[in-house]
C-alpha cells in the first residue's frame, strides 16, 4: 500500500504545488515548484508552504459526486445512513452501492481508505522533511508543522470511524510500512488526539494568509487551519472516544471566544467567512461553479432529476423536523417536477456557473460545538447546561426551549438535534448512529424503504478494505462480513 502511496506521491508532487501556487487566496506569492526533492521544496518559506497548500488544494478540487474525496462525504455517508434518497435516474454503481449498503472490496466502499491514505502520506512526508530543515522562518515551520499534525489527524478521525481498526502510519517509509497490521481504533485514536494536541501548541490563533502572515484590516480568509481548528476537532475527537469532561472543555474554549466566534442567523451560517465558521474550504474547482460543488449536486432544477443531481432528501430526515423549525425553511428547498415535489439540502444556495463566491464549504463550525458540549454535560449529568447548550440551537431554529426529564430523554434529544442541525454535513448522521450504537435500530426499516427485501446486518456500518491491499499487504485483514 505505502509502496504505491510513495510512487504516486512522487509523481505527481510538483503538479499539486504548482497548483496549490495558482490559488490566490491560500497562496500570493513565489515562484511554482518544479521539482520535489525535499532540499528544493523546503528551500523557502514560500515553497515550504505550498506543500500543505496543495493538500488543501487537493482536497477543495475533490468533486462530491466521486466517492474518495473528502466533499464526497456528505452525499455518500448521506446515503447510507437514513438522509437521502437515490434517484433511479442517478442509479450508477458505487451510489447504488452505499445507497444500498451493499459494499464490497470489489463493488465500493474502499474509496476513502485508499484517498485519505493519500493524502496521510503527504502530511507524514511534510512532518519529516519540516524537522529536517533549519532555514525556515521558526514561525513558518511551526505552523507548517501544526498544519500536517492538524491534517492527519482529521484524515485519521474519518478512517478509524468509517473502517475501524487500521494501520497506524505514521512515516515515509514504504518497506517498514508495508507489514504493517492493522492497529486497534483506540490505537489510532491516541494518536489523533496526541496530533491534535500537538497542533493546538503550534497552530497560530489567527487566521493567516498565503504567506502565513496575520490578516490587516478587512475580513480574514477562514480557510488555514488554527489552534481554533485543532480545538474544534478535539472536542469532536473527545466526544466520539467517550471523554465527556475533555471534550466539554474544548467545546468551552470555542464557545467563549466570542472575539472570534458566535452563532449567525441560519442564512448566513455557510457563507464564505461567517463568524461561526471555524474552519472552511475554498472552491478551486475548474467546473460548473466557483463556489460549492454540494450547491451543484445537491440543488435539483427545474428539469428535474438526472445523473448529476441524483438525490433528495428522504421522507425520515423530512419527518424529523419538528413544526415550526426555521431550518425546513431556510436550509431545505424544494422542486415540482410533474406534480412531486423534491426536497433538496440547501445550506448552501448559490449553484450559477459563474456566480460571485460567496460561500465556502464548511467542515468545522460553532453550532457543532454547542451540540458536543451539550452531549458532554448530559453524559456528565449535568443536564441544566446540556439543556442551555441545546436551547441556543434550538431557539436560532425558532423551537421552544427543551427541558430535560432525565439523562436518557437529554441524549436522546441532543441526538435528534444533531439530526436536524447537521444534516448532509460530512456524514455526521451516519457517524452519530454508529457512535451511539443505535445503528443496528435504525437501519432495518431505513433498508426496507430504500429497496423491498434488503436486509441489514450489523457488520455493514464498517466499510470494506479495498482488494488491492489485500493482496500487497499480508498482515491486512478484511472487515467482516466481506
Amino acid at each position: 500500500m505505502e509502496k504505491l502511496i510513495h510512487f504516486t506521491y512522487r509523481i505527481f508532487a510538483a503538479f499539486f504545488l504548482m497548483l496549490a501556487m495558482g490559488c490566490e487566496k491560500f497562496v500570493d506569492a513565489g515562484t511554482p515548484v518544479t521539482a520535489t526533492v525535499s532540499d528544493v521544496v523546503y528551500s523557502s518559506d514560500e515553497s515550504a508552504t505550498s506543500v500543505l497548500t496543495g493538500l488543501y488544494t487537493d482536497i477543495s478540487a475533490g468533486d462530491i459526486v466521486f466517492p474518495g474525496t473528502v466533499s464526497s462525504l456528505s452525499l455518500f455517508l448521506g446515503l447510507s445512513a437514513d438522509e437521502l434518497t437515490l434517484s433511479p435516474l442517478g442509479f450508477e454503481a458505487d451510489r447504488e452501492a452505499y445507497y444500498t449498503n451493499s459494499l464490497g472490496s470489489n463493488v465500493s466502499g474502499f474509496e476513502y481508505w485508499k484517498k485519505f491514505y493519500g493524502y496521510i502520506f503527504r502530511c507524514n512526508d511534510a512532518i519529516e522533511n519540516l524537522n529536517k530543515v533549519q532555514n525556515l522562518t521558526p514561525a513558518v515551520k511551526q505552523q507548517l508543522l501544526g498544519e500536517a499534525a492538524f491534517m492527519r489527524a482529521f484524515l485519521y478521525f474519518y478512517l478509524v470511524n468509517l473502517y475501524g481498526d487500521a494501520p497506524l502510519v505514521t512515516s515515509t517509509d514504504y518497506k517498514a510500512t508495508s507489514s504493517l497490521a492493522r492497529s486497534s481504533k483506540d490505537d489510532i485514536n491516541k494518536q489523533i488526539i496526541s496530533d491534535l494536541r500537538q497542533a493546538q501548541d503550534l497552530l497560530s490563533s489567527d487566521y493567516l494568509d498565503g504567506k502565513l502572515q496575520p490578516y490587516t484590516g478587512g475580513t480574514e480568509e477562514r480557510v488555514r487551519p488554527t489552534k481554533w481548528a485543532a480545538t474544534a476537532q478535539l472536542a469532536r475527537e473527545y466526544l466520539y472516544t467517550g471523554d465527556w469532561q475533555n471534550a466539554e472543555l474544548q467545546s468551552t474554549a470555542l464557545i467563549n471566544n466570542q472575539p472570534l466566534y458566535d452563532t449567525v442567523p441560519l442564512n448566513e451560517a455557510f457563507l464564505k467567512n461567517n463568524k461561526e465558521a471555524i474552519w472552511q474550504l475554498q472552491s478551486v474547482s475548474n467546473g460548473p461553479t466557483a463556489n460549492t460543488f454540494d450547491a451543484v449536486t445537491f440543488i435539483i432544477p427545474p428539469t428535474g432529476l438526472s445523473a448529476s443531481n441524483p438525490v433528495y432528501l428522504s421522507d425520515q430526515l423530512l419527518n424529523s423536523f419538528e413544526p415550526g423549525d426555521q431550518r425546513m425553511l431556510q436550509w431545505v428547498n424544494s422542486t415540482d417536477v410533474s406534480g412531486t415535489n423534491y426536497y433538496y439540502v440547501y445550506k448552501y444556495k448559490e449553484n450559477q456557473d459563474g456566480a460571485p463566491v460567496t460561500e465556502y464549504l464548511t467542515i468545522l463550525r460553532l453550532g457543532e460545538q454547542y451540540l458536543i458540549r451539550a452531549e458532554a454535560r448530559a453524559q456528565l449529568a449535568n443536564l441544566s447546561g446540556a439543556d442551555a447548550d441545546l436551547n441556543v440551537i434550538r431557539t436560532r431554529a425558532g423551537l421552544p426551549a427543551y427541558a430535560s426529564v432525565d439523562k436518557n430523554s437529554s441524549l436522546a434529544a441532543i441526538l435528534h438535534e444533531r439530526q436536524t442541525e447537521l444534516f448532509i454535513e460530512l456524514g455526521a448522521r451516519w457517524l452519530d448512529i454508529k457512535r451511539t450504537a443505535t445503528v443496528d435500530a435504525i437501519m432495518p426499516p431505513v433498508l426496507a424503504v430504500k429497496e423491498p427485501g434488503l436486509t441489514w446486518q450489523s457488520y455493514k456500518q464498517w466499510f470494506p478494505l479495498p482488494l488491492s491491499d489485500l493482496k500487497n499487504a499480508p498482515n491486512i485483514h478484511q472487515n467482516a462480513g466481506y
